[in-house]
């Protein structure tokens, strides 16, 4: 088995857990590598690096280390290459590590095989413009889709539909749309359910709407869903899974749909859904 790790050395702990993680594959005589753009930060490495194209279609499998954006970030890059991953929590919640940074041992079931692999469906984003009938491909995510205000502290006025009929007219911050998966990140903190992943859907979620009724909306996961941008007003900005901002032109037209491809991630502990979520929110309430 060939390994790709994708550490995220910015995360505090990140660094010796991927020492830990290294120490572990060698002692399981795995091969490995890493980035070659992370050469430089792990002089102390004598694995190789490679560039990630020829890295990740090498592999067999991803070992990502981190917190959840780490995961996401390495996930979305492993879904071109439609290669598993492993996350290792090198962080403090991350709802999607496959183990924390004390499960080490459990890489022995990994390497000899002893793990499932859960398929989390995807979102693709779409922006049509008022003079370009054709929309233009924006990106694609693993949790979710923000349509929000910029920098000024003003309510935003968005029309939303689903699959042609209109859902609602919001005058808010903004809204998230989500995948289940990521119905436990900014979703759940804007008072979203939380939807086990196996059933796939499309969260939408309202930020701080202007409203005493409006609560999330849970569309299943054909549905398209059209986000109309005002002609005039402040500025509107979107982000995919928590990157940069970027705007968006008054009167365009956002398209959210179901992503042809999905990530992978591999399980290799036997807990259930619901055993993840109480654990994790359980640290929160500590």
């Amino acid at each position: 088995m060939k390994i790709a790790l994708l550490p995220n050395l910015t995360r505090r702990h990140a660094r010796q857990v991927t020492a830990d993680v290294c120490a572990c594959l060698d002692k399981l005589d795995v091969s490995y590598a890493f980035e070659d753009t992370l050469r430089a930060a792990l002089p102390e490495r004598k694995s190789a690096f490679l560039p990630t194209d020829r890295l990740l279609s090498k592999a067999d499998v991803v070992i990502a280390i981190g917190g959840d954006g780490s995961l996401i970030h390495a996930a979305k890059k492993a879904v071109e290459y439609d290669k598993p991953v492993l996350g290792v929590n090198a962080g403090n919640l991350a709802f999607m590590a496959g183990i924390e940074k004390n499960e080490l041992y459990l890489l022995d079931d990994l390497i000899a095989g002893r793990f499932t692999t859960d398929r989390r469906m995807m979102l693709d984003v779409f922006c049509r413009t008022a003079q370009n009938e054709n929309p233009r491909y924006l990106g694609h995510c693993i949790n979710d889709v923000v349509v929000a205000r910029g920098e000024q502290i003003k309510l935003i006025d968005l029309n939303v539909t689903a699959d042609g009929k209109l859902v609602n007219r919001y005058y808010a911050d903004g809204i998230i749309l989500s995948t289940p998966t990521g119905s436990t990140a900014y979703s759940l903190s804007a008072g979203g359910p939380v939807v086990d992943p196996r059933i796939e859907s499309i969260l939408l979620t309202p930020i701080c709407t202007h409203s005493l009724f409006a609560r999330s909306l849970i569309f299943e996961s054909s549905a398209e869903i059209c986000v109309e941008i005002p002609q005039t007003g402040e500025d509107i900005y979107i982000s995919c899974d928590g990157d940069a901002s970027v705007p968006v032109a008054p009167g365009s037209t956002l398209l959210v749909k179901r992503a042809q491809k999905s990530a992978a991630f591999i399980r290799v502990k036997q807990d259930s859904f619901i055993d993840v979520l109480n654990s994790k929110l359980s640290q929160r309430r500590a």
